[in-house]
């Protein structure tokens, strides 16, 4: 189905086809018009999804189990209705008109995109949004019994959904994002003693029968040991020790067959002995029976750190045991300690939340595609770990894609769900990077607004010609190409900020200058402006009204009025108005 096709739809049916695939039908024609488009170009055709709904119609629904999330329906894009390519104008800016008609209307989606591509249809869809309402500011209550252990909020994915009691979650976006892999780390860690603790695969979360089509493993889930500092990519850093519930053992990302496949209602124990002979035996079971030692670190590698208890799954829910009264669901090995029941001072505790959103910080990034603008954000985190800032990127999300379809269906699902990330990070006291970007200024006021109450610093990577040739050069090589004609226009609608009070607390350069980078970037606008094809003007269409018959004479309202007025004329208002009609009555 072609897009004119799609605009020739009537509400009606455009409503019922949105509800056939479960889409939000709520709105005005042209964000339905948008929002059925958008449906239609991933390449799923209707043809598919009759014969999808009618499986699922053939097939009675089961009731979720009680405990457990409904799957959500995919978030619908009502807010950000416009996906017109137009070029932003920055506040005081001055944006030619041809630059504007070259960046309007729909771009051209070839294969292989990039996560330029998809990062810019994304900012677009800002162009004209409604300004959003800053959140309201949640101060997080400390519990009194901070040594209580539980799954951390603040250590972990943004995507990953922590119970109310802290004892059980689940990833986020299980249902709309199937192949994203999200993971938490508890509370309190040990660096001393004989440890563990008990998790339970409660249920698979399976997607729909399209998703399962493109993901070849439908659920996953890894539980294991890591440091403070590492990755929350359980099993992928040198310090992070996990077992597989595919029957494996993985650290630093290498994989070896250790223990049984694991499923659903299976219980893994995890146990950590420090041995005095220098090395942390790090040992599993399942449902009480003995899988062996997996990793035998040396204490020496890690520096009197503590470990954590990390678990990190995929379309699935688990729950830990994490009561210090309640007795294990299977006994522990001789000589060892849950680490919920463990004395307190034979724990660690690791790093505390923001209390309030006016404690935290966020960093928004601003930058033409491989300025630099990710390497300058994992430098700050670096030398400020003790911020913990959360790093918000299409990147950092293609890496908890571990088992996922094609690249370019894993890029525009990663944009989708950092869309949607954003929003949470927004309402979550923190510290955040959002390494994006962020050439419109749209879409920078969008985002401010809605961390309003955080400290807001914005960070411009605008390096010189040369430099930004070479690192772009650099960056098509390790990582995709980025097609010509979206670079350029890029170009010609990116905009670069000017300090404004009352949306920023503060606003860097970290190359250029501002007035050099607001020259240099003039000169790629005219020359993106020059290499850019013209867009084919539509010829307009002559509409020919049909004009009304008109009726000889004037209408009788006019002849009563001349009437009125010929009887009330000074000359002749006394002569009376003689009827001149025929009087057919004498014909009778």
């Amino acid at each position: 189905m072609k897009l004119t096709e799609v605009k020739k739809l009537k509400v009606a049916e455009l409503r019922s086809r949105l509800k056939e695939v479960g889409l939000d039908s709520r709105g005005l024609k042209a964000e339905l018009v948008d929002r059925l488009w958008t449906f239609l170009e991933t390449g799923q055709t209707w043809a598919d999804t009759e014969t999808r709904l009618n499986q699922q119609h053939d097939r009675e629904p089961t009731p979720p189990e009680p405990g457990v999330t409904e799957p959500r329906r995919p978030h619908s894009t009502g807010e950000f209705t416009e996906t017109g390519t137009q070029t932003d104008t920055e506040a005081g800016g001055d944006t030619p008109q041809r630059g504007h008609e070259l960046v309007s209307g729909p771009v051209a989606e070839d294969p292989g995109r990039g996560r330029a591509f998809y990062e810019f249809k994304e900012e677009m869809r800002y162009k004209r949004a409604k300004s959003p309402q800053p959140a309201a500011d949640r101060e997080i209550a400390e519990e009194k019994d901070e040594d209580k252990v539980r799954l951390h909020p603040y250590d972990s994915h943004l995507h990953f959904e922590v119970g109310p009691d802290g004892s059980c979650g689940q990833p986020r976006f299980w249902a709309e994002f199937p192949s994203l892999w999200s993971g938490s780390r508890l509370t309190h860690g040990v660096f001393q003693g004989r440890v563990g603790f008990e998790v339970r695969l409660e249920r698979k979360l399976l997607p729909t029968q399209t998703e399962l089509q493109e993901v070849a493993k439908p659920y996953g889930l890894r539980i294991g040991w890591s440091v403070a500092d590492a990755s929350l990519l359980l099993g992928e850093d040198e310090l992070s020790f996990a077992y597989d519930g595919r029957g494996k053992k993985v650290s630093g990302g290498r994989e070896e067959d250790f223990g049984e496949p694991c499923s659903e209602g299976d219980i893994i124990g995890c146990y950590a002995s420090f041995s005095t002979d220098d090395a942390v035996h790090l040992s599993f079971f399942k449902n009480g029976c003995f899988m062996g030692v997996a990793f035998c670190p040396s204490t020496s590698v890690l520096h009197g750190r503590p470990l954590f208890p990390h678990i990190f799954c995929k379309s699935c829910s688990v729950r830990l045991l994490l009561e210090p009264t309640s007795p294990p669901w299977y006994p522990s090995p001789p000589g060892f300690t849950t680490l919920a029941s463990l004395p307190a001072r034979h724990r660690v505790r690791s790093t505390l939340a923001p209390s309030s959103q006016a404690l935290g910080e966020v960093l928004l990034m601003v930058g033409l595609p491989g300025s630099g603008k990710s390497h300058w954000a994992r430098t700050h985190m670096k030398q400020h770990t003790e911020k913990h800032y959360r790093l918000l990127g299409t990147e950092e999300l293609l890496a908890c894609m571990i088992s996922g379809g094609q690249r370019d269906s894993r890029l525009q699902q990663a944009s989708q769900c950092l869309t949607d990330l954003i929003k949470i990070a927004a309402q979550t006291p923190g510290n955040y990077i959002l390494d994006q970007c962020n050439t419109h200024f749209s879409a920078r006021r969008h985002k401010l607004k809605l961390f309003t109450g955080f400290r807001r610093w914005v960070v411009v990577v605008f390096p010189s010609a040369d430099e930004w040739k070479r690192r772009l050069s650099q960056h098509q090589m390790s990582e995709e190409q980025i097609p010509e004609t979206a670079l350029l226009k890029l170009q010609v609608s990116c905009s670069l900020p000017e300090q404004q009070t009352e949306l920023m607390e503060e606003l860097q350069y970290v190359e250029l200058p501002q007035d050099h980078a607001q020259t240099l970037l003039l000169e790629y606008k005219n020359c993106a402006r020059r290499l850019l094809p013209p867009i084919p003007k539509q010829e307009k269409k002559h509409r020919f009204h049909k004009k009304r018959p008109q009726r000889f004479g004037p209408p009788t309202s006019h002849r009563l009025l001349n009437m009125q007025s010929w009887n009330q004329h000074p000359r002749y208002g006394n002569t009376s108005y003689q009827d001149q009609s025929y009087n057919y009555n004498n014909y009778s």
